[in-house]
């Protein structure tokens, strides 16, 4: 089976959807990407699979405004989900998009994981707090990525990190949470490691050779 990274660099865009129905047939193993709409998702799932232009960034947060799915092999993708909370769109889009996400996560199936994205510097708006509410409620593992982890000196961001990990203590092993910059490429390893294991590609423990 192929290591994580090579998984990663080979990822390649599968299909946009508007509506849940348009997406590929709900089998294998999904991990979607959420976060408010100036939280870097774009940037962070090219740095992810050391591609430059996989997702599409924007100066104008808020450009994602369908489901994106990106396929890994047949049974792998990584699913982009709409941005939320900071795009300056009328309102009637802004509820086209709410409809999406929530029939995006209450109906799919084959939704293993969820990376929520947070910029360092405001984390834990009202969005963030209604995903992981819901995310408890379904007993859906959630790694949070504290992004642009660059922007602020190494004091502040630690600071960030524990305050957020004591937040959350109660909900643990179910959240988790990192620093991350994809400027930076810092915090792949970790993340690495936490997709590893949500798409099961970790070989199984050997056994005890007997006595």
């Amino acid at each position: 089976m192929k290591p994580i990274q090579q998984l990663l660099h080979g990822a390649h865009f599968d299909i946009s959807a508007a509506k849940i129905e348009q997406l590929p047939t709900d089998t294998g193993i999904e991990i979607a990407f959420a976060g408010r709409s100036n939280a870097g998702k774009s940037s962070a799932l090219n740095a992810i699979t050391d591609q430059k232009k996989l997702a599409r960034t924007s100066k104008t947060p808020g450009r994602t405004q369908l489901i994106n799915v990106f396929g890994l092999d047949p049974e792998r993708r990584l699913v982009d989900l709409p941005g939320y909370g900071f795009a300056k769109v009328p309102q009637a889009v802004k509820k086209q998009w709410q409809a999406l996400l929530d029939d995006y996560l209450n109906q799919r199936t084959s939704l293993k994981g969820l990376i929520l994205l947070m910029d360092i510097r405001h984390p834990m708006k009202e969005f963030d707090a209604t995903m992981l509410e819901w995310a408890h409620h379904r007993n859906m593992p959630v790694h949070i990525l504290l992004t642009k982890a660059d922007k602020l000196k190494r004091g502040p961001a630690k600071s960030t990190l524990l305050g957020l990990r004591r937040d959350l203590a109660e909900y643990q092993p179910l959240f988790s949470v990192q620093l991350f910059s994809a400027l930076k490429k810092q915090g792949l390893p970790d993340l690495h490691q936490k997709l590893t294991e949500w798409f099961q590609l970790e070989p199984p423990a050997p056994k005890p050779e007997d006595s």
